[in-house]
């Protein structure tokens, strides 16, 4: 084994710098794993990157186009929402002016009853009023009557008699009563 030292003291090796023989076979090695990685692994591989570009290109544009639509849709929701306010505001103000106009209506149909149930009342009033004026005539007409018979002391049987006395103390009556009225 000391013969092997000896050998190999003398041939002065540097053993960073590798042999002819290793430097070949590793040129060999790399060339042919080269070709196999050039002509098999990268082809694949490029196809594969390429796939998944374009898969990714793909989703961004799907991604782009729902976007595109989602916006259109939004933009298709906020012009409904839009024309219903507007159609809401319309019927609001439809119903308020329909409001007004029944309330006008039902105020002038009140009016109109109250004018009628008073213009009744009038009536009514006038007509008792005129009844209850014959009334008192005919009654102090049979007053006058039996005050006369008591202060003459006869009877007044006479019926064309007596309605003409009754009648002229009543007009007596009435012209006394406008005189005192128009003072």
């Amino acid at each position: 084994m000391n013969s092997m030292y000896l050998l190999a003291a003398e041939e002065d090796i540097n053993p960073l710098v590798p042999k002819t023989y290793d430097i070949f076979w590793s040129a060999v090695v790399f060339i042919v794993i080269a070709f196999v990685f050039a002509k098999y692994v990268i082809p694949r591989l490029t196809k594969v990157l390429d796939e998944r570009t374009a898969k990714i290109e793909g989703g961004i544009a799907k991604a782009e186009a729902v976007q595109a639509e989602a916006q259109a849709t939004l933009q298709q929701y906020q012009e409904q929402l839009a024309e219903a306010r507007l159609e809401a505001a319309r019927i609001r103000e439809e119903a308020r002016t329909q409001g007004q106009t029944i309330l006008a209506q039902l105020r002038s149909d009140a009016q109109a009853e109250a004018d009628r149930i008073v213009a009744a009342g009038h009536h009514q009033l006038e007509a008792q009023r005129q009844q209850i004026v014959t009334e008192l005539r005919s009654e102090l007409g049979r007053t006058a009557v039996d005050l006369a018979e008591k202060i003459i002391g006869q009877s007044v049987a006479d019926e064309a008699k007596q309605s003409a006395s009754i009648d002229r103390f009543l007009s007596e009556l009435d012209s006394t009563a406008g005189i005192g009225v128009g003072r």
